[in-house]
C-alpha cells in the first residue's frame, strides 16, 4: 500500500487541540520511547534530525534545517521533512508536513502543561515572540482559555504590530518588565541566546512556559527564575543535558537537576500544589513527540477519509 501524504491545510482541517493533548497523554502511556537526536552546526545555523520508536505507535523521523538568516532573503526559517513507519513491518505508513507537525507539536506540547500547570482561572496570557510559534501559541491557548486577554511584547513593534492585526484582541505592550508582572500565563517563543526574562518580575500563582531555546547557547530565562518556580519538562532526556535553559544554571550549582519535578513520562505529577507558587514548564520537543503528533495527524486524517 502506498503511503499516504498528508499536505498542511488539509491535514490541519482534521485536528483539534484537545485532541493533540489526548493523543500526548496516550502516547506517553505506552512503553517508554527510544530516540536519538543529531545536530550539525555551522555558525548560527542547524541541521537537526531527529528519530524516534515507540513500542505499539510505530516510528518517526523528522529532519529539519534551522537557517536564521533565511527570513531576511524572503525564505522560511526552517525547511524539513518528516516520514512516519508502521511499528508492525516498518513500512512507511506517511509523509505529512513538516510545518503541520512542527506546528501543533510545538504547541500542543506547552498547551498540555498549561492545562495542568496554570491556575483555571487565568485571564491574562502574555506572548513573548512574535513569530510564527507565538501565532500558534495564540491559537492554542485560546482553545484552553478561552475568556482570556493576550498581551503581546517583541523586541521589534512593528512586527508586534503585524501580529496584533492577525489575533483580534490581542494588544501590545512595549515594556517587559510591566508585562511580565501584569500576566498570569508567559509564554517565550524567541531565538534568544541571553536570559532576558527576569525571575524577579515573577508574581504569586504565575505559570511561565519556555519554548524558544534549543541549544547549549540558548536561553530565555535567567537563574533568579529558576530558583523561583517549580521546574517541569516535556523530557528529561531532550532537555537536561541539551538546552541551556537547564544544562548552565546546573553547572553554575543554581539548581540541580533534581529540582526538576517531572516530565510528561510522570504527567499525574503535572500538579499545582498552591495558587500561589510559580510553575516553569521547558518545552525542550523531542522525536518522540513529533511521532505521537504525527500518529494523531495521521488517525485524524484516516477517520476523516
Amino acid at each position: 500500500m502506498s503511503p499516504v501524504v498528508i499536505p498542511f491545510e488539509a491535514g490541519e482541517a482534521n485536528l483539534s487541540w484537545t485532541g493533540l493533548c489526548d493523543a500526548l497523554i496516550k502516547g506517553h502511556a505506552l512503553p517508554k520511547a527510544e530516540i536519538a537526536d543529531t545536530l550539525l552546526y555551522r555558525g548560527e545555523d542547524t541541521l537537526l534530525n531527529r528519530s524516534a520508536w515507540i513500542d505499539g505507535m510505530g516510528l518517526a523521523v523528522k529532519c529539519g534545517t534551522i537557517f536564521p538568516g533565511n527570513p531576511a532573503r524572503g525564505e522560511p526559517l526552517i525547511y524539513g521533512s518528516v516520514t512516519l513507519f508502521d511499528d508492525t513491518n516498518g513500512d512507511l505508513a506517511a509523509y505529512i508536513d513538516f510545518h503541520l507537525v512542527t506546528k501543533w507539536k510545538t504547541a500542543g506540547d506547552s498547551l498540555l502543561a498549561a492545562k495542568r500547570l496554570a491556575r483555571p482561572d487565568s485571564k491574562n496570557i502574555l506572548i513573548v515572540g512574535a513569530g510564527t510559534v507565538g501565532r500558534t501559541l495564540w491559537q492554542a491557548y485560546s482553545s484552553a482559555f478561552p475568556d482570556a486577554h493576550f498581551t503581546l511584547w517583541n523586541r521589534t513593534r512593528a512586527n508586534a504590530d503585524k501580529m496584533v492585526v492577525e489575533c483580534p484582541g490581542m494588544t501590545v505592550e512595549d515594556d517587559l518588565e510591566t508585562a511580565v508582572r501584569a500576566a498570569d500565563i508567559v509564554t517565550s517563543a524567541t531565538m534568544s541566546t541571553d536570559p532576558f526574562l527576569k525571575g524577579e518580575w515573577f508574581q504569586h500563582g504565575q505559570h511561565i512556559d519556555l519554548i524558544g531555546a534549543y541549544r547549549p547557547d540558548m536561553r530565555e530565562a535567567d537563574d533568579e527564575a529558576m530558583r523561583r518556580a517549580r521546574i517541569f519538562v516535556d523530557s528529561r532526556d531532550t532537555t537536561v543535558e541539551h538546552i541551556g535553559e537547564l544544562t548552565k544554571p546546573i553547572a553554575d550549582g543554581v539548581i540541580s537537576a533534581d529540582d526538576i519535578i517531572a516530565d510528561f513520562y510522570d504527567i499525574d505529577l503535572f500538579t499545582r500544589q498552591s495558587d500561589d507558587e510559580i510553575t516553569l514548564f521547558k518545552n525542550g520537543g523531542g522525536a518522540h513527540l513529533d511521532l505521537m503528533t504525527s500518529r494523531y495527524v495521521l488517525d485524524a486524517w484516516n477517520d476523516a477519509q
